[in-house]
């Protein structure tokens, strides 16, 4: 675990609007995440870190690896210390439940971000882009650019039993048949496989190479997350493929959003993991100042997109951090 600390940071303060006033002294927030392997993690991190520190709150970080026992730890150790805030994102939807009723029981306030947990969870909310909308969103838009043409598609997965993965890809699912019907008054199209890539570029190379072994007649590719479906594309080009349309249901990664200027990549749904990670921080300050309203929900969505060609403009920076 690493540690960070700012004090003397009172003027900040005013610079966050409703997230209320916090001194290091009595703002201790900790940042649990599943894993920090793939850059949209590292932004969230880093962007929940820095809303923290610009509230003059010592902070402290971690990074589960992946490994739901060692963020559980985690979490026990930020509780140990005294941590006032605790902002989660779950490697499991059920497995951190029990690790986020025992930190609000011991007066810390929960905000999980990004990734799900059981509603049942006592939290103070889930904060999260729409996966479902962002995936209907690109599944429509993939339904009109294939229109008229078969499609055979080749799924890249995060991993197995994660709830964020299942409803981006059921939420494109539901936009392509949605579309085709609208369009084209039928719907069909076959999904000849599977891959898991654990939401990496790696994983999603290694993945797109053992699923173009067994198909390679696939046409489009529909990856989690950009990570994977930027790996997909080395697996094509190393293969010599061009004319496989390559697309991810989620995140928006300045790498994809670049290979959408030039052409070379259709779509994804948009995840801005700096949004996503101060929108749970500041709300996280109001819960735990007193100010937060009553009755908030235990949901919280960010507006849904899907980026193309035709707005990529209006999201790429090429100088964000992911």
């Amino acid at each position: 675990m690493k540690r960070w600390t700012l004090s003397g940071c009172v003027l900040a303060v005013a610079m966050i609007a409703g997230a209320g006033t916090a001194g290091a002294a009595d703002c201790k927030v900790g940042v649990a995440m599943y894993t920090l392997s793939a850059p949209y993690f590292a932004a969230q991190q880093a962007a929940a870190l820095d809303q923290a520190q610009k509230a003059g709150c010592e902070v402290s970080t971690s990074d589960g690896q992946n490994d739901m026992n060692k963020q559980i730890a985690d979490i026990e150790d930020m509780v140990a210390k005294g941590v006032k805030l605790l902002i989660l994102n779950p490697r499991d939807p059920e497995g951190l439940v029990a690790a986020a009723n025992a930190a609000t029981a011991a007066g810390v306030k929960v905000v999980v971000m990004d990734s799900s947990i059981n509603p049942d969870a006592d939290v103070v909310t889930q904060v999260r882009s729409s996966n479902d909308q962002n995936g209907y969103l690109v599944g429509q838009w993939l339904a009109k650019r294939m229109q008229g043409t078969p499609m055979k598609i080749a799924l890249l997965s995060g991993s197995q039993g994660n709830e964020v993965g299942r409803d981006r890809r059921l939420g494109v699912f539901r936009g392509v048949v949605e579309g085709q019907l609208t369009n084209e008054g039928k719907s069909s199209f076959e999904i000849v496989g599977q891959g898991w890539g654990s939401w990496e570029q790696e994983g999603g190379l290694k993945a797109m190479e053992d699923l173009l072994t067994a198909h390679p007649d696939v046409n489009v590719v529909i990856g989690e997350n950009d990570s994977m479906a930027l790996g997909a594309m080395k697996a094509l080009e190393g293969v010599g493929s061009t004319d496989v349309l390559v697309l991810a249901a989620a995140d928006g990664q300045k790498e994809a959003l670049a290979a959408i200027k030039e052409g070379t990549y259709g779509a994804t749904g948009l995840n801005d993991p700096d949004l996503v990670a101060r929108t749970a921080v500041d709300i996280g300050l109001k819960a735990m100042n007193g100010t937060l309203e009553a009755g908030f929900p235990k949901l919280k969505l960010t507006e849904p997109a899907v980026i193309t060609k035709d707005n990529v403009e209006k999201y790429y920076r090429p100088d964000a951090v992911f």
